[in-house]
């Protein structure tokens, strides 16, 4: 004799299954080991609506195909580990539901540009990470070690308040044509994280790292797209920051 709790769970299950839809996941896949070439290869899903594509990759992952592959971690939008081209457009899996993006049309997902696919949706992250321990991203000081914490005004922390939400997606850059065509260029990235200490009133290196971003391939190479401000999942203008170390280096003001 089914019991009130087992009546509401039935119940339940039932409410949930009434919301899920059909969508069609279309990835684009690569494996060395098989092929030099990416194929695309379709998946249905029933799936609730209101879940997100990372939980439809999981369940591909899980039940279709243990093959594929991709990164993630959180899974809540801290981490960055699962940029992404979904649709066209650079994203978080984690952080985009299956209801925004159409999904009565195929979801496109693929890797994400301008870096070398080692399977799948992974990339060689190397040569971004390179990038960015090439601006000197740690606070720089002189003197003997502090005996208490460097104190800063509210005022002067605001200054480059936006830009240490960066959580090295990648988003940003893999988003700039310039990086798309030239792999030497820095990147948004690597200059909002730049931004983040040359605008540091408690850094002493800011000089440093203008003349780092100073080089051909540098900040200059910004065209001011704004591909790098759309695609940034913690919405940080990143397009704006790049402009203010170029005026900091024409004015050696920052």
């Amino acid at each position: 004799m089914a019991t009130p709790t087992m009546d509401k769970v039935a119940a339940d299950d039932a409410a949930a299954a009434s919301h899920l839809i059909t969508v069609t996941f279309r990835i684009r896949r690569f494996n060395p080991e098989v092929s030099a070439e990416a194929t695309w290869e379709d998946f249905q899903l029933e799936i609730d609506p209101k879940e997100r594509v990372l939980d439809g990759l999981h369940k591909i992952k899980w039940e279709l195909d243990g093959s594929l592959t991709f990164r993630r971690s959180c899974a809540h939008g801290i981490c960055g580990s699962d940029a992404m081209r979904i649709n066209g457009k650079n994203r978080l899996a984690c952080k985009t539901l299956i209801k925004d993006i159409n999904p009565a049309k195929p979801i496109t997902v693929e890797p994400i540009k301008g870096l070398t696919v080692l399977k799948d949706l992974v990339v060689d992250m190397e040569p971004f990470f390179q990038a960015y321990r090439d601006v000197m991203p740690f606070l720089v000081t002189t003197g003997n070690e502090p005996t208490r914490e460097r104190l800063q005004s509210a005022e002067d922390r605001e200054r480059f308040d936006d830009t240490t939400k960066c959580i090295l997606c990648a988003a940003c850059t893999s988003s700039c044509p310039v990086f798309w065509n030239d792999g030497q260029y820095f990147g948004p990235a690597a200059i909002v994280n730049a931004h983040r200490f040359i605008f540091d009133s408690r850094d002493e290196a800011g000089e440093q790292r203008l003349e780092i971003l100073n080089d051909k391939d540098g900040v200059w190479r910004c065209r001011t797209t704004f591909n790098c401000t759309d695609a940034c999942p913690r919405g940080i203008e990143v397009t704006k920051a790049i402009q203010e170390v170029k005026r900091a280096l024409i004015t050696r003001r920052y």
